[in-house]
């Protein structure tokens, strides 16, 4: 069994392959993921991890873009009701935030490093209230992209000029496709959203760790998906919309808990440093079987990839897969013929759930070599509620459907 990121545990080397039912390939796909399978297979996230340098650059003093002047009044980009940002800025309060860079303006906002006129994050930066009229929204987890707030604005453009090697281009679309995503999903209304217990109680928590190791940061947060949770795979993923709006609800929460509303400290541009604010993520496969995937489990895993890949890049710092049987370590060994050497050091496979302590530290709950509280006492789950599962039987029902007239002209 392996401790390090990358590596794939294969438990016991002489333990049978034989008679698990799938291809390699098919199982990574499914893995990578969100929901839990029954079954089979992972595809490596969109993002991608960049090589880390031993150091980063100088911070000094930036002067603030003169406003641009309006020729025209555009219509206003949409950044979500009052009682959204409410709850937005409750969770900035209480996020966290990697030790700060000394330098800030004589107000105490936070400034960014001097940047060249002919760079990638100068360029979208100056064009970034065009974009959001275009968007015609100006919000990314929770913060107001504007030339008015360069600093957090800037922090938000280099996660997705990271995801795309600097690619100006690409980073423009992506985030002009994530800002228009985020108008019509509204991911901050998602995460304070009430969710049926039956469905959704016990799979995902978000835990704030201490002391990890090899981690920038003295605190960090933790997605854990616990799919042992899951006694009926049909009820939890056969709703598709529905699932997708708990999911990405759990998802926004624990971006907003990385403290980017917060932050003080620059992002480096792509491979030149690390980013400090990524979150780890952990898949828990205890008592799931793997023989096989139904169709809405499979339904659910391919939109869930779809949608972090697209809508939230460089958010992940590493995810874990844990308590996957020993028998299956063989394919997880197969990742390599599959994924990118960058990506696969994001991902690292542990058959007993006990070892997670050795990644993340003692800060875990005690079921994974930890000495904190279990998972659903130290845990954070979005708001839950019981449903009234004769209230869910009616709302099923159909629509009465008007009566189609005759067309009493043909025969």
């Amino acid at each position: 069994m392996s401790s390090q990121p990358g590596v794939p545990s294969t438990g016991n080397p002489g333990a049978p392959g034989a008679g698990v039912g799938m291809e390699a390939k098919e199982f990574l796909e499914k893995h990578s993921g969100e929901p839990a399978p029954t079954a089979t297979a992972a595809q490596p996230e969109a993002d991608k991890e960049e090589p880390v340098a031993t150091t980063e650059p100088a911070v000094t003093e930036e002067k603030e873009p003169a406003a641009p002047t309006a020729t025209s009044a555009p219509e206003k980009p949409v950044e979500g009701n009052s009682e959204d940002k409410e709850l937005s800025d409750s969770l900035a309060k209480t996020t966290l935030t990697p030790d700060p860079a000394p330098t800030t303006s004589t107000d105490g906002s936070p400034v960014w490093p001097e940047i060249s006129p002919t760079s990638s994050l100068h360029d979208i930066f100056e064009g970034i209230d065009s974009l959001t009229e275009e968007a015609g929204h100006n919000e990314i987890y929770g913060i107001t992209l504007s030339k008015d707030k360069p600093f957090h604005t800037k922090l938000i453009i280099q996660k997705f000029l990271r995801a795309n090697e600097g690619s100006i281009l690409k980073a423009r679309q992506q985030l002009l496709d994530t800002l228009k995503w985020r108008k019509e999903f509204n991911p901050i209304k998602a995460m304070g959203e009430a969710f049926d217990k039956s469905r959704f109680g016990g799979l995902g928590y978000i835990v704030e760790l201490e002391d990890v190791p090899g981690s920038l940061n003295k605190k960090d947060i933790c997605t854990f998906n616990v799919y042992g949770a899951i006694s009926d795979p049909k009820k939890a993923f056969g709703d598709l919309d529905g699932f997708l709006r708990w999911r990405v609800g759990l998802m926004e929460r624990s971006v907003q808990r990385l403290g980017l509303g917060t932050a003080t400290k620059p992002i480096p541009d792509y491979q030149v440093g690390p980013d400090p604010y990524k979150g780890f993520q952990v898949h828990d496969y205890l008592s799931v079987s793997f023989l096989r995937m139904d169709s809405a489990t499979k339904a659910a895993s391919k939109k869930t990839i779809e949608v972090f890949g697209r809508y939230y890049p460089e958010t992940l710092d590493r995810k874990y897969f844990v308590n996957v049987p020993v028998i299956m370590g063989w394919l997880f060994a197969a990742m390599k013929l599959f994924v990118a050497k960058e990506t696969q050091k994001k991902f690292t496979v542990l058959s007993y759930g006990n070892t997670l302590v050795t990644e993340l530290g003692i800060s875990l709950p005690t079921t994974y070599g930890g000495a904190a509280e279990e998972l659903d006492v130290s845990g954070e789950q979005l708001k839950l509620e019981v449903v009234d599962e004769v209230e869910k039987e009616e709302d099923k029902k159909e629509e009465p459907k008007e009566e189609v007239k005759k067309d009493e002209t043909k025969i």
